[in-house]
């Protein structure tokens, strides 16, 4: 272990490069099962609650034992993205030191549910990097990781490949794309509009009452959500609710071992920070080329998930689920949520729609569009009950 004076952490980020060694190297590393870093593990009733308040979500199937006890579940379950709290879908420290990443895409298909005692693993596998051209940072490297979350008797829970976009971080501040945005000013009409819409979402909540596949019909909307204005308690929110942070002796350690991961900040007398602080600190996001702080990817997927499971009901099973991040969304900024029924079908005996979606925001931008599949209960007694979602294959092509 390194002594305090021979840590390595400079007061400014590393400026990596994007070039024919940095991605040979990284190349060298397709088809690596990779050692993830590890959050939360342990499903119990308190960390499945306290995600969903990290996230917004008010399904009391996901929070209220009692009103779980009276589903078919018999019990509290927990949202879809929980697993993600043991490690985001597509993060790791492979390749390209020095390099800026940003998450761009997670594509998740799941197996089954997560119940209060369910122990999470996972093993990460590499699958691609390339280079691509960028008008953020004039080329970047796309890099793709398979997550395969599993429960402790060894059955997949879900699966989910992350995309990671890697920016030389003095190119980005060099172009500055997005220098000309500004914190939105909301009028008070918007911010009234944005509050009732969040206040009686848990009234918009379908819980308890069936929705059929039957009663379905291509180009049926989805109740729209709203999250935001984005604040600092959003995005610490989503990082407690996750299980991540460390602090003292437990960070400068963790510091000492991936120093091109850390910064020390000069500004408030040189306490080490992770170079992904943009999410909470302004000045440090507008040194990668951000405006200013942004949300998580895996958090902004989780809004996603959130306004499907409010619309389909308890009787039904998100089966898949795609986000995608345009544009970043920043401090001040609000996403509103929708989508649209493009597809009803059986596969296998199953009941299945699939809905396109999108986030915009407040300045009228598709920030993020998605998609989403979902098994639902069926009135014809020859289909199968949608339990866990595992019952049905859906041989779709990941997000490339």
């Amino acid at each position: 272990m390194n002594k305090p004076t021979e840590l390595k952490i400079t007061e400014e980020a590393p400026e990596g490069l994007i070039n024919e060694a940095s991605m040979s190297a990284a190349r060298e590393l397709i088809g690596s099962k990779l050692r993830p870093e590890q959050y939360l593990r342990d499903a119990s009733m308190d960390a499945i609650t306290i995600f969903s308040n990290g996230v917004g979500d008010l399904n009391p199937l996901y929070r209220d034992q009692e009103y779980a006890r009276w589903t078919r579940f018999g019990g509290l379950i927990a949202h879809p993205c929980f697993p993600w709290t043991h490690h985001w879908p597509g993060r790791s420290y492979w390749g390209l030191p020095g390099v800026h990443g940003f998450g761009v895409a997670i594509d998740c298909e799941y197996m089954r549910n997560v119940r209060p005692g369910d122990r999470i693993s996972i093993w990460n596998r590499v699958i691609d990097v390339h280079e691509k051209q960028s008008k953020f940072s004039g080329k970047m490297a796309m890099q793709y990781l398979e997550s395969t979350y599993t429960n402790q008797r060894d059955e997949i829970i879900c699966r989910a490949l992350g995309l990671t976009a890697r920016h030389e971080r003095k190119a980005s501040r060099d172009t500055g794309k997005y220098k000309e945005i500004k914190t939105h000013v909301y009028t008070p009409q918007e911010r009234d509009r944005i509050d009732e819409m969040v206040m009686t979402e848990i009234d918009r909540i379908r819980g308890q009452k069936t929705r059929h596949w039957e009663d379905v019909n291509v180009g049926d909307s989805i109740d729209e959500i709203a999250r935001g204005p984005l604040s600092a308690s959003d995005t610490m929110a989503f990082v407690i609710a996750s299980g991540r942070g460390s602090a003292h002796g437990v960070l400068l350690r963790h510091a000492a071992k991936h120093p091109n991961h850390y910064i020390r900040n000069k500004k408030t007398g040189g306490g080490v920070e992770y170079t992904g602080i943009g999410h909470h600190r302004e000045d440090f996001a507008k040194d990668v080329g951000v405006p200013g702080m942004y949300d998580y990817l895996p958090q902004r997927a989780c809004w996603f998930a959130t306004a499907i499971t409010n619309w389909m009901g308890d009787d039904a099973v998100l089966k898949r689920l795609r986000m995608e991040a345009r544009l970043f969304n920043c401090q001040g900024d609000t996403t509103f949520i929708s989508g649209k029924v493009v597809k009803k079908y059986f596969k296998d005996k199953c009941a299945l729609v699939d809905i396109e979606m999108k986030g915009i925001n407040q300045r009228g931008d598709l920030s993020s569009p998605g998609f989403a599949t979902v098994m639902m209960a069926s009135k014809d007694p020859t289909t199968k009950v949608p339990l866990n979602g595992a019952v049905c294959d859906l041989e779709l092509p990941m997000v490339r």
